[in-house]
């Protein structure tokens, strides 16, 4: 009897160690973490032609509101994505002589999200047919903005877009959802025009009657 127990035991250590090594052979490692998929909206735009002196063409997927901060000044808009928890901040500033300053000011705000991000780049802006010129930022990085720009003609106008997420910032989900709003930003920058004194009374007197007759 014991020369058969003693071949099983044996037998019974060597499968033991048999199976264990298979088992050490068998890694498992966390799956990626998985990003909802997102899908989007056809590109199309409507114009935006308020009282203002500036016009341009907006995602007809975004809403335009009256910036409502406390420091906000006439003609500060906001741009809303509210399926991506988006907003383009819009200011805008009438130039006397001060144009070095709100340029300083706005490479000042560009520069602020240096701090986490990766890199900034800066490209240049200049339709002059339109006399619209500046710079756009591409501030990559988890910074709380990715893309900024500022607008003007030297002498009588400033505008000034930055895009915000009410989101904690993280490039890896929002980099697709950020590439597809900066096609508009850029839509936007090309069709930007500056309006003459007449074409602003004109628009004004054109809100004036569409006011009364909603009454």
């Amino acid at each position: 009897m014991r020369k058969f127990i003693k071949p099983l035991f044996f037998f019974f250590i060597a499968s033991f160690f048999f199976i264990a090594c298979n088992n050490e052979d068998d890694v498992y490692s966390p799956k990626p973490r998985g990003y909802s998929r997102i899908i989007f909206p056809k590109k199309e735009y409507r114009k935006f032609d308020t009282a203002c002196a500036y016009k341009f063409e907006v995602p007809v997927y975004a809403q335009i509101t009256s910036d409502k901060h406390k420091n906000a000044e006439p003609c500060w808009f906001n741009i809303e994505f509210p399926s991506y928890k988006a907003t383009i901040h819009l200011s805008y500033k009438t130039v006397n002589n001060n144009v070095a300053d709100y340029i300083e000011d706005s490479h000042n705000f560009a520069n602020r999200h240096q701090i986490k991000a990766t890199g900034l780049e800066e490209t240049v802006i200049a339709r002059d047919s339109a006399k619209v010129y500046g710079l756009l930022f591409d501030i990559a990085g988890n910074t709380a903005s990715s893309i900024q720009f500022y607008l003007t003609d030297s002498t009588q106008h400033f505008l000034r877009g930055a895009l915000y997420f009410n989101a904690v910032p993280n490039i890896d989900s929002l980099k697709i959802v950020i590439d597809f709003i900066r096609q508009d930003v850029i839509h936007l920058i090309n069709t930007t025009s500056w309006k003459t004194p007449q074409a602003i009374n004109a628009q004004l007197k054109k809100e004036k009657k569409a006011e009364i007759k909603s009454q």
